[in-house]
């Protein structure tokens, strides 16, 4: 009698178990439902949250392409207490960048170099890579004394490069030999070149550190030309500005002489007609930033390039 009451007793106890770890399995299983529920929530809402992003920045690049709004117009700035959205606008010259096919065209090597080894590499390095620059966007295939041609680009495993014509693209400047060193060194390099801009460097929208480099002065007694274009309130875009006409006045208040220098002369410009907008648009919960780039947007533009950006929401 014991016996058979202790199998009963067992055959309960065993049941129980089993129930118990179904109980756990079920709501092992209703978790991760309620997670991918939960997910997926998340996801249609950011995908609607990133929409809307989007359109408010294509409001503010709207609004920054109209001919007659001006750097400083509070117009660029907008925001919506009701709803949490807005977006936030910046009217840049591309002519604040060096023009990385005008210097190569130019056959300006000597600032390539001279660039580079501002940013840490060695001369030899420096050379090799103004070289190999040079032979991806000449015509020919003869390498440059520290160049690279196809033969080198083949041994490589790499096919049909150079491309041997100018960069349509900032970022095919990475695919030549060296510039991934130049990368090790100076990460941020692309804030520094651009395809798009009319030429040389413009005097009235270039940072001193690049006015620097073309100058070849120091970086203090460049920042003469954007104090002196900025005005009293140290603001560009508002109405004390006083732009140079042309490159001539703006490079003899730092002491280069345009007769006796005219191949720094030659890196210059003023008044560069290309603009990049950068339109940020926000909604509770998402980013995004479309940049434009945009030819004659005062007279008639001509849409150059166009890129958009997820960015954390805060």
């Amino acid at each position: 009698m014991k016996n058979h009451r202790s199998k009963t007793g067992h055959v309960r106890g065993v049941a129980l178990i089993a129930v118990l770890w179904l109980i756990a399995i079920l709501a092992m299983a209703a978790m991760a439902t309620l997670r991918v529920v939960s997910f997926d929530m998340e996801l249609v809402t950011s995908k609607v949250h990133g929409s809307r992003a989007r359109q408010v920045a294509e409001m503010g690049v709207a609004v920054g392409a109209n001919p007659l709004i001006e750097r400083a117009d509070p117009l660029l700035h907008h925001f919506n207490e009701e709803t949490g959205e807005g977006y936030d606008v910046e009217l840049i010259s591309e002519g604040g960048r060096f023009n990385l096919n005008y210097i190569i065209l130019r056959e300006d090597k000597s600032l390539l170099r001279n660039l580079f080894i501002d940013w840490g590499l060695d001369l030899d390095t420096a050379q090799a890579v103004a070289d190999a620059l040079a032979d991806w966007v000449d015509s020919d295939d003869e390498a440059s004394l520290n160049g690279a041609e196809i033969q080198w680009y083949e041994e490589q495993g790499r096919t049909n490069q150079p491309f041997n014509r100018p960069f349509y693209n900032i970022e095919e400047a990475r695919l030549v030999r060296g510039m991934e060193q130049v990368e090790a060194v100076k990460p941020d390099w692309r804030n520094w070149f651009t395809i798009w801009s009319s030429g040389g460097l413009d005097v009235n929208d270039a940072p001193a550190e690049l006015i620097a480099a073309a100058a070849e002065v120091s970086v203090e007694v460049a920042q003469i030309i954007p104090d002196t274009v900025r005005g009293v309130d140290g603001i560009r875009g508002t109405t004390d500005d006083a732009p140079f006409e042309n490159r001539e006045a703006a490079l003899s208040l730092i002491g280069v002489d345009s007769n006796s220098r005219s191949d720094i002369v030659a890196r210059f410009s003023a008044q560069d007609s290309t603009t990049r907008i950068v339109s940020v648009g926000y909604t509770p919960g998402a980013k995004r930033q479309i940049n434009v780039i945009l030819r004659n947007r005062t007279g008639r533009p001509a849409l150059l390039e166009r890129t958009e950006e997820i960015l954390p929401s805060e």
